[in-house]
């Protein structure tokens, strides 16, 4: 692999698929070989639209295919415990969407089942791998606004959703939480880890997912972050770090942003902006470039984005959703998610 191009397989075919795909197809040392949809006319129509020489009708087929060195799972989150867990059963290297999975206790088992195999697995938020989020967390680690005190963030979509769509189904993990939730929580997880409790409230659908939901998440050393997801009500997507020294504002887009501004105490504003040579803000390249890098250097794991992380957000979800009252169905008679 370390001297020809990393050949990708991708699981189904929707936008998510559809974005990626087109990312990956820019990177020199990066081909798409196979697509895969639980409908063939679906397979062959991503693979005409993307020049993919191989359509599958079936995931299986896709996962026993040995030309493949990685696959993209790119199916709703409902079936990355399945999609994912056939294609590492079959010796593939997975690259898994978020959210990871439905529950922790879904997350626990690929992850048990990619280190007993000594494969690759890597959760795709791809908030981890940009360059301007790695360059905010780097000044966050070096202490430049002092202790963490306080994150906030926030994911609101103004919709409104039918009840027959996805974000509604509680069949398909529907809700704000596991959709747009995952990134604020997942920001706080980045500079703070896992909380040592969790609080929260939400606004709940007929259907017994959450419309809107908001939690406020504790550290030992004090330290707080309030997150907030929503599917009725367009938010800032904004996210602030506010440190004993200084704070860092994320005014829009804070898992893709154009520009973060960093306040120290007797200093001016100093604004971090992309750097074009980048690419385009959305880009998800930088997570695919980060699993290719792993994968040449024989790493089974990207310390980018650890799967130990990957568990621990999972947990926060966890929680999250027992306090609010949302299980989704094969859930409803296991015990507790987390502990009360």
């Amino acid at each position: 692999m370390t001297e020809r191009k990393v050949r990708w397989g991708i699981l189904a075919t929707g936008g998510i698929a559809a974005a990626f795909t087109a990312d990956l197809v820019d990177l020199v040392d990066a081909e798409v070989v196979a697509v895969a949809s639980r409908s063939q006319a679906s397979a062959d129509a991503f693979a005409e639209r993307f020049g993919i020489p191989r359509a599958y009708g079936d995931w299986a087929a896709l996962a026993g295919d040995p030309d493949i060195d990685v696959v993209y799972v790119a199916t709703p989150h409902s079936a990355h415990r399945a999609a994912a867990g056939l294609c590492l059963e079959a010796g593939r290297n997975v690259l898994c969407e978020k959210s990871f999975t439905l529950n922790a206790r879904e997350a626990e088992k690929l992850v048990a089942l990619a280190r007993g195999r000594g494969s690759f697995l890597m959760e795709a938020m791809w908030m981890y791998c940009n360059p301007l989020v790695r360059r905010l967390k780097a000044l966050v680690d070096d202490g430049v606004i002092g202790e963490v005190r306080h994150v906030q963030a926030d994911f609101g979509l103004a919709g409104p959703f039918p009840a027959s769509h996805r974000l509604r189904d509680p069949e398909q993990g529907g809700g704000a939480l596991l959709d747009l939730g995952v990134y604020p929580v997942s920001f706080a997880h980045l500079l703070l880890g896992e909380p040592s409790d969790v609080a929260a409230r939400a606004m709940l659908s007929e259907e017994r997912v959450d419309l809107q939901t908001g939690a406020l998440l504790s550290w030992d050393s004090g330290a707080l972050a309030s997150v907030h997801c929503s599917i009725v009500g367009g938010t800032a997507t904004s996210a602030s770090v506010t440190g004993s020294l200084g704070r860092i504002d994320v005014p829009h887009g804070f898992f893709f942003p154009d520009h973060f501004v960093l306040h120290r105490d007797g200093r001016d504003p100093e604004e971090f902006r992309v750097d074009p040579a980048d690419g385009p803000r959305n880009s998800l390249k930088h997570e695919a470039a980060e699993v290719m890098r792993a994968l040449r250097a024989g790493e089974t794991e990207s310390p980018l984005v650890p799967l130990d992380g990957s568990l621990a957000v999972m947990r926060t979800l966890d929680a999250i959703r027992d306090r609010i009252g949302v299980r989704y169905p094969g859930e409803a008679n296991e015990p507790e998610l987390v502990p009360a």
